[in-house]
């Protein structure tokens, strides 16, 4: 991606040599997620362009030099099923990394696909080998979860298990998710898993809203077909004129902000984990929706170490029952790289798919 807003272009890159400790990824699948389509946009601010897009990815162990070893300590071999944590060299010393406890606003942390120029190497998933630095987190994926379903999930996921560590949700609980997307749809599976009594998610198209009843979702709203106030009376019917317990922005709207407060019930939690780029101003009643409520709203940016992990024992325990495969709706080799462009900037489909090979 040379630039924002002009066409993706094919390179070819030299094989690097490795230095102690690295590896070299084959890729098997990569994904187009939001995150691309607002690099594309040029939406996202500090982007070292060319980049090689693709910040989550998958695929065989095709070069080791020297030990590689998991997260856990166990030894990685060429020809392994893997993935990697796609944000590296987190200093683990400022105030964000210790006091803090907030390793994801470190100021050196650097993500794969987005803040590592393609001059540097192959750091992007789009591309049929990625480099894997020293230091990076690489983790064999589980028996029995396939490329197909890892990678459906992707960063979706990884944030959906940051959004229900921030929602503490509570056995029981009702969990409105606004957004069917990726992010959506794997939040509202893990609400389920979690324990949430009751998922209910807000969102567009149909077709992504009919995956999310197969996701975990129990009732599904369709922001196309319904207003506002439409919708706030049929989530107050849902729970004995309540509100939400929980409710997860997950749609990255100015819009759904205003819509979300309104959803939830008084003492209730409101997680945003949609806004990853500005996209304007919201206009709320801070008496009436945050502070007479005693709303708690929380931030959720990005995710850690911690959250890659989880997001493996839960496909390895969930794989069988949750179809995140399906979110991966089709597969585009790098000559129609622009045209699954095209198709996720359009929301045609949940999630466009990367194959370098084909």
């Amino acid at each position: 991606m040379p630039a924002p807003l002009v066409p993706v272009e094919i390179r070819e890159f030299a094989e690097p040599e490795l230095p102690p400790g690295g590896a070299l990824l084959r890729t098997a699948l990569s994904e187009v997620c939001g995150t691309d389509v607002h690099l594309w946009h040029g939406r996202l601010s500090g982007v070292p362009y060319p980049i090689i897009p693709g910040h989550v990815a998958t695929g065989t162990l095709d070069a080791i030099r020297g030990t590689l070893t998991d997260a856990e300590g166990g030894a990685l071999r060429e020809g392994d099923r893997v993935a990697f944590f796609d944000v590296h060299r987190t200093c683990g010393r400022c105030l964000a990394c210790t006091a803090h406890r907030t390793p994801t606003r470190c100021g050196s942390r650097r993500v794969y696909g987005i803040t590592d120029s393609a001059t540097e190497g192959l750091y992007g998933g789009w591309a049929q080998k990625v480099y894997l630095e020293p230091g990076v987190v690489v983790a064999r994926l589980p028996d029995g979860v396939s490329f197909e379903s890892y990678i459906g999930g992707g960063c979706g996921l990884l944030t959906a298990v940051h959004i229900i560590e921030r929602s503490k949700i509570v056995l029981g609980d009702t969990v409105v998710v606004q957004g069917a997307g990726a992010v959506g749809m794997s939040a509202a599976a893990l609400a389920r898993a979690a324990g949430a009594g009751q998922v209910i998610v807000i969102g567009a198209p149909q077709s992504r809203l009919d995956l999310s009843l197969k996701m975990g979702a129990d009732v599904v709203i369709n922001i196309d077909t319904t207003a506002p106030e439409a919708r706030l009376e049929q989530v107050l019917a849902l729970t004995r004129g309540l509100g939400a317990d929980v409710v997860i922005e997950a749609a990255g709207s100015a819009r759904a902000f205003e819509e979300g407060v309104r959803l939830a019930r008084n003492g209730g939690a409101y997680v945003i984990a949609g806004h990853y780029t500005n996209v304007g101003d919201s206009t709320i009643n801070v008496h009436e929706h945050i502070n007479r409520k005693h709303l708690d709203i929380r931030g959720c940016w990005g995710s850690e170490v911690g959250h890659f992990l989880r997001a493996l024992r839960v496909l390895e325990r969930h794989h069988h029952d949750v179809p995140w495969h399906l979110i991966g709706a089709q597969k585009f080799g790098l000559a129609a790289i622009n045209d699954a462009l095209a198709v996720a900037a359009s929301m045609e489909i949940p999630k466009a798919l990367v194959d370098p090979w084909s």
